[in-house]
């Protein structure tokens, strides 16, 4: 039966697999250090010194890209979209993923909404989909991020940066309907709260 070095090593094994199956590379670089880390520390207690010494390299290289990603700017921008062309090839893209969290029963193209890409680094990360639902109120029917981009920073420069977009329109609240998974998290963490209307939960949040 392993004993506790055996199994050190066992579960390092396991933490550096699962971090290669990450889609956030900042997660995969996290999950990778600590696996790294407890390789290292299994090599010197079985005194298997190139082993140590590799991880305790590949630890340094995941600090090191870590603290880069840290200290740089993202740049951010709103892209209105006024021709569907490209909207198409993204849903046709992100259309599995995007369906894990939203329900995709509505026609995105439909001239009355308000759609917009949100571009991290000039490279789209983010869509954006709502109508108006009365003079202060706008409703969110879609806000996506592709999963390398989902690290919540989107949604705060939503939410948060850019809450001026919505209020230069005239509105004063944002309501959407929860979607699956983790997303009703999501509404909380960009300060949504939810209640009832019509016996159905939505969430809202004021701006």
């Amino acid at each position: 039966m392993p004993n506790f070095i055996e199994w050190m090593g066992y579960l390092a094994s396991l933490i550096v697999l699962v971090s290669l199956v990450m889609s956030s590379v900042k997660k995969l670089r996290w999950i990778n250090l600590v696996g790294s880390l407890i390789f290292a520390i299994y090599g010197l207690l079985i005194q298997s010194y190139p082993v140590a010494i590799m991880n305790l390299g590949i630890v340094v290289v995941n600090i090191y890209y870590l603290y880069q990603m840290y200290q740089k700017k993202d740049l951010f921008e709103i892209i209105p979209l006024t021709d569907t062309t490209y909207l198409s090839h993204f849903l046709e893209v992100y259309q599995k993923d995007m369906s894990q969290y939203l329900a995709l029963d509505m026609d995105l193209s439909a001239p009355d909404l308000i759609r917009f890409f949100v571009t991290r680094n000039t490279i789209p990360a983010g869509l954006f989909v709502g109508r108006k639902m009365s003079e202060t109120q706008f409703e969110i029917l879609v806000d996506y991020t592709t999963p390398t981009f989902r690290d919540f920073k989107i949604g705060q420069y939503i939410y948060r940066d850019q809450k001026h977009y919505f209020k230069d329109l005239g509105f004063q609240e944002l309501i959407t309907k929860p979607g699956f998974s983790k997303h009703p998290q999501y509404l909380e963490k960009m300060g949504f709260e939810a209640t009832t209307h019509n016996d159905e939960v939505i969430y809202r949040k004021k701006i």
